[in-house]
């Protein structure tokens, strides 16, 4: 199962001071991903993205169809493969894959075992 580009997602409290940290840290802004309320950021193969009043908590990301470079991937498994094969191993939902959707964009949550949740997250 390839699930794509992987990243970090970040809960933060002032974007622009916690942009200004981690391009102290070597990171750079990737491509024009950057908005009032999110910054994506990469060092090397590592993707942070920034989000501010998105959402609670951190979370892991990946993103089906994309590489580390924010190019696209092909060929690549599809969220919805993706998602068949976890209910296969009894992997419970947080939020199910939107099956009105049957090709395309789309996305899933789940959680591990310690509660660190996980956002499948295909964008074409």
């Amino acid at each position: 199962m390839k699930l794509g580009a992987f990243s970090i997602s970040l809960a933060v409290k002032d974007l622009a001071a916690s942009r200004a940290f981690y391009e102290k840290l070597g990171f750079v802004a990737l491509g024009d991903s950057h908005s009032e309320q999110y910054c994506m950021l990469k060092n090397g193969d590592a993707v942070i993205g920034l989000f501010q009043g998105l959402f609670e908590g951190n979370i892991i990301t990946f993103n089906p169809g994309w590489t580390q470079n924010a190019t696209p991937a092909d060929p690549f498994d599809d969220v919805r493969d993706i998602a068949a094969a976890l209910q296969k191993h009894g992997i419970a939902f947080a939020t199910s894959i939107d099956t009105d959707k049957p090709e395309g964009p789309n996305h899933f949550v789940i959680a591990d075992p310690d509660g660190n949740v996980i956002l499948v997250d295909q964008h074409r």
